[in-house]
């Protein structure tokens, strides 16, 4: 009988990090700098346009010494080299894990069950592509011939927050004259506020769901239909003013779609990464087809430095064992990450999918329960407004909290002095958690001494900046391929599989059973606990008028 591999926590390049952190953890960052007048310049990286700057962490030459060790010795470059190859990584459903395929350029070779992937994925690109320039010109209509001016995607998960975080990131790209806007909310106010003002004759639902099956976005798509039935008055129309992003050819045809207009992605790409696929066709029409291909060649560019560069230099990788340092060692519980870019509103939201959907997991790859932290909770919110919420408990609150800043040196929209106000603040905020300010300095300002330890700033609070030139497709593809990988080599040390996502379905599966005892016009017979047998009686009193 062999055993098993070595537990994570019981190897020897774990261990040897949990000795260091004995070391440094009393370590403050200002002696760190104080002893190495070069460490600023020294830690950092310049690659495809991002300067990462990780001099602000918790951490020596021997600290990433002993983090490149662990990623060594869990496999990390064979498990790059299993996911490019398309190797069925996603052991708990049988798929491989390939969403580097949507961003790889026409000529490359990506094998899926002895065929390549590649053609197929620049097929859909052909088609999401004609079919946006129809849109965006006029030549698609609707049903009446009226011009096309509103696009609706309707999607939750992944086939929302990727368009709606990509749509904002890229606004001052995107065709004015058309309003876009996304639903996924079951909450019928989602789509009630989102399509009142908006004329059905002149409005493109997208309705994307890969089953076509999916209770929420399926329920906001008949909520449409109908919506723009009532308006139309045929149902014939439904072929002009819906299209679909789906593998389900019948049920696609059976809402009134033509299966014509039905674009495909893959099983072997998952929600939270198929923004690169068709369901970005929203975006693809608000930015145009280039605009589109930019942001793919920006991913792809990432790809190629994750996938070739050596550890000690590679981005997702040292963003990925940094975060790991904290997590597993210093004991943080959550990161944060602050866009100042107002047009990233939505990044945080996007990410916290990204990486709590894959790296929320209690069991390895084997079934087993783990002893160890895996994913942290990720928040954040644009710079400065942050700055007026939260900042505080990050500054001076009793967590620790490892923070992302990401800057930009250009502003897309250059007024007065806005864009330097934003960066000097920026800058500010990771010069004070590092430093902060010590008693004396405080009282060297004349504070009195009653004063002195509310206005004393502990610092050595670690922060990673990612300072890029402005703004654009290719580099939104670049930031976004950076945060894929990062979760990869997180989810690969801690033996995880990031690629599943169980734990979303039991509470699906339990509201299709309360749905129908809610509305039951019989009294139920109520075979939960007493808690949600007492909460569905008082809702099903007060769920109607009078």
């Amino acid at each position: 009988m062999t055993s098993g591999p070595t537990p994570l926590t019981q190897g020897a390049a774990w261990n040897a990090l949990r000795e260091h952190y004995e070391v440094i953890k009393a370590v403050h960052l200002r002696d760190l700098f104080a002893k190495d007048s070069g460490r600023g310049a020294r830690l950092a990286c310049d690659v495809e346009g991002i300067y990462l700057d990780y001099s602000k962490n918790r951490l020596t030459d021997d600290t990433l010494r002993l983090l490149l060790d662990l990623a060594d010795s869990a496999g990390l470059r064979a498990g790059i080299d299993a996911m490019f190859r398309g190797d069925k990584l996603n052991v708990t459903e049988n798929r491989a894990v390939l969403h580097v395929a949507l961003r790889a350029p026409a000529g490359a070779t990506i094998t899926v069950d002895g065929g390549n992937v590649v053609p197929k994925v620049h097929a859909v690109i052909e088609k999401m592509a004609g079919f946006a320039n129809r849109v965006r010109s006029g030549t698609w209509t609707g049903f009446t011939g009226n011009k096309i001016k509103n696009v609706v995607n309707i999607g939750i998960g992944g086939s929302d927050l990727g368009p709606v975080m990509a749509y904002e990131a890229l606004r001052v790209y995107s065709d004015r004259a058309l309003t876009v806007r996304f639903v996924s909310n079951v909450d019928a106010t989602d789509v009630a506020e989102s399509t009142r003002d908006l004329d059905p004759a002149e409005t493109l639902f997208i309705v994307c769901s890969k089953t076509f099956t999916t209770l929420e976005t399926l329920t906001n798509a008949q909520t449409a239909r109908a919506w723009c039935l009532r308006a139309l008055k045929s149902d014939q129309a439904v072929a002009r003013h819906f299209v679909a992003v789906s593998t389900n050819a019948g049920e696609v045809a059976k809402f009134g779609i033509d299966p014509a207009n039905m674009f495909e992605f893959w099983d072997w790409v998952g929600g939270r990464y198929s923004l690169p696929s068709a369901i970005g066709l929203s975006l693809m029409i608000a930015i145009g087809p280039e605009r589109f291909r930019e942001m793919l060649a920006g991913y792809h560019a990432m790809d190629e430095h994750f996938r070739t560069a050596p550890f000690d230099r590679n981005l997702p990788v040292l963003l990925g064992l940094i975060g790991l340092w904290y997590v597993n060692f210093f004991g943080a519980e959550s990161h944060a990450v602050l866009p100042y870019d107002h047009y990233l509103g939505r990044l945080s939201a996007y990410l916290q999918q990204l990486d709590m959907e894959s790296n929320g997991k209690r069991v390895d790859r084997d079934g087993r329960a783990v002893n160890y932290q895996t994913g942290p909770v990720i928040w954040g919110q644009p710079g400065t407004n942050g700055q007026h919420a939260y900042y505080q408990l990050i500054h001076q609150g009793t967590r620790l909290i490892p923070c992302d800043f990401i800057g930009f040196c250009r502003s897309l929209n250059p007024m007065g002095p806005h864009h330097d106000l934003l960066a000097s603040n920026l800058f500010a905020q990771t010069e004070a958690l590092a430093f902060g300010k010590t008693a004396a300095e405080v009282e060297a300002e004349g504070a009195s001494p009653a004063l002195v330890p509310h206005r004393t700033f502990p610092g050595n609070r670690p922060t990673n900046t990612i300072l890029v030139e402005q703004l654009t497709p290719e580099m939104l593809g670049k930031l976004i391929a950076l945060y894929e990988h990062k979760v990869f080599v997180q989810g690969t040390i801690w033996r995880i599989n990031s690629f599943d996502q169980w734990g979303v379905e039991l509470g699906k599966v339990l509201a299709n059973r309360i749905t129908p005892e809610l509305t039951s016009q019989t009294d139920p017979d109520l075979r939960h606990d007493s808690s949600t047998n007492a909460l569905i009686r008082r809702y099903r009193r007060l769920r109607l008028p009078g």
